[in-house]
């Protein structure tokens, strides 16, 4: 079964002969060939089955690529007007949604994640984030100052661009997490080299594509497909880039951190989570619990946002972790492609096994599965969703961002809020947090306490393209989206001229 059989007319696309097909690197507005002739194979996660092959890029391509972008930025791109740019942004969100049906069989063939959730959720979002930031193209002031030093003096700031920029970007949501990145950077006129993860970079070969037919100058967009040891590891410590924009793990961004200082390029890192979601006693259970187990188990787990410590007022534990699990069971699992699916697999058998690793040493250390923890008898890196209680802070499971559909439960007493934000604190991460409650005093309260860069109040997961995002803590630096990621991609200059 493909998209074809349920996208809308004009959605439609063959986005399955488009990842069966070898791909090459896209530099310079070509699709050119790695230099040292090697491909890698991307896998179907359902099945385990090789999709496609790209391009395995390394230094010599991160080093054409990085030639490319600094051409177009000292070119024509920097030479296109405010309102140029914002017209050819916005054609490509156009363009998203002109090829929605395509786009999503790309993104769920390799990443596994259902249908309706590409379909209707990423590749909107996609193009929302696309069009936002082509509104910001034409709205990048400075000020002017008044200053207190005698004479006569007119000072002020510019916005400009800071230069090429290198972006890596993960695979639970690959075309969201580009979108995150390109779209601030090309609205603020700079040129970019992407990496995208080596389990999903398809989509993003893709759209690049519909960049260079939305009007982009070549050069512009890059697209290195590869390793991160390699291609990852190369553009990090490139000397030609100016900025390193990268979402992932907390290891890999320390070590982008280390390898960026070689020319103080500038480094933005939207890292791990470790999310606790916190139900109050007064909460609406009914929600409560649909959200718990939608924020735990939400695209198989994969959420650097994912709800997987849950803490539950005693007189309500019983009750969540029984309804919790419930959902989970409920979930149909199956490949993404098929529109009945709800839960599709983790990315590969190397995130599978991790999570499987997490969990056994979990039980070793007296840990209790109170339902899932194992594979499911077909083929493809599924994991069932799992609750875990019993536990204690210093455990793996706890302490480790698992990325699989694998939720703790943790009871509390204290009504006075402060034992449970203890608790939530309790971790190196500070990403995002939910709390469910009915209390408004109690939400504003609690929400003060908890070091993460979002907290949700009686929902999770929830994002939109005005709201910043990103983390306290080991969860990175700076915020993507919204107006704040402007400031990533831009660098201000103070002019004062003396005035006769």
């Amino acid at each position: 079964m493909t998209i074809q059989d349920v996208a809308a007319p004009g959605q439609s696309g063959d986005g399955e002969a488009f990842v069966r097909r070898d791909q090459m690197l896209f530099i310079g507005g070509k699709h050119v060939p790695p230099v040292s002739g090697q491909m890698l194979d991307v896998e179907d996660p359902s099945s385990g089955e090789v999709l496609g092959r790209v391009a395995e890029g390394d230094k010599a391509d991160v080093d054409a690529a990085v030639m490319a972008a600094r051409r177009a930025f000292e070119g024509p791109w920097s030479e296109m007007s405010p309102s140029e740019r914002s017209r050819i942004i916005w054609r490509l969100a156009d363009l998203i949604l002109d090829h929605a049906g395509e786009l999503a069989t790309i993104n769920t063939l390799e990443n596994g994640k259902p249908i309706g959730d590409s379909l209707n959720g990423e590749v909107p979002f996609t193009a929302d984030v696309f069009r936002y930031y082509a509104g910001w193209a034409t709205k990048l002031n400075g000020e002017t100052m008044t200053v207190s030093a005698p004479g006569n003096w007119h000072t002020y700031t510019r916005r400009e661009p800071i230069g090429v920029t290198a972006q890596i970007i993960p695979w639970n949501f690959p075309l969201a997490m580009l979108a995150w990145k390109v779209a601030p950077a090309l609205a603020t006129g700079c040129t970019i080299v992407l990496k995208p993860a080596e389990q999903t970079p398809i989509g993003a070969l893709r759209l690049a594509e519909l960049a260079m037919e939305a009007g982009l100058p070549e050069g512009v967009l890059n697209v290195v497909t590869g390793y991160g040891a390699m291609a990852g590891a190369a553009l990090s410590a490139h000397p030609g880039v100016d900025k390193i924009a990268f979402t992932g793990s907390t290891a890999t961004g320390r070590a982008i951190a280390t390898a960026a200082i070689g020319n103080l390029k500038k480094v933005s890192l939207e890292l791990g989570g470790k999310a606790p979601t916190i139900i109050l006693p007064d909460a609406d259970l009914d929600m409560a619990i649909a959200g718990a187990a939608s924020g735990s188990f939400f695209n198989a787990g994969q959420s650097c946002g994912a709800g997987t410590r849950l803490y539950v007022h005693r007189d309500v534990y019983d009750r969540v972790v029984e309804g919790v699990a419930e959902q989970g069971a409920a979930m149909q699992m199956g490949a993404g492609i098929d529109p009945a699916t709800q839960l599709g697999p983790v990315v590969s058998q190397k995130q599978q096994s991790r999570i499987f690793r997490i969990l056994e040493e979990g039980r070793d250390e007296g840990a209790e599965v109170v339902c899932g923890g194992f594979a499911p008898n077909r083929e493809g890196y599924f994991v069932s969703p799992t609750i875990v209680g019993n536990v204690r802070s210093s455990m793996a499971v706890m302490r480790e961002e698992v990325f699989g559909p694998v939720v703790c439960a943790i009871p509390f007493d204290d009504d006075g809020l402060d034992e449970v934000a203890r608790a939530a604190n309790d971790t190196e991460y500070g990403l995002a947090s939910a709390i469910w409650t009915n209390d408004l005093s109690k939400a504003h309260r609690l929400a003060a306490k908890i070091k993460a860069g979002t907290v949700w109040v009686n929902t999770h997961n929830f994002n939109d393209v005005t709201m910043p995002f990103g983390g306290f803590k080991q969860s990175g630096w700076g915020r993507d989206l919204g107006a704040q990621a402007l400031d990533l991609y831009t660098e201000t200059k103070t002019v004062a001229m003396r005035l006769p």
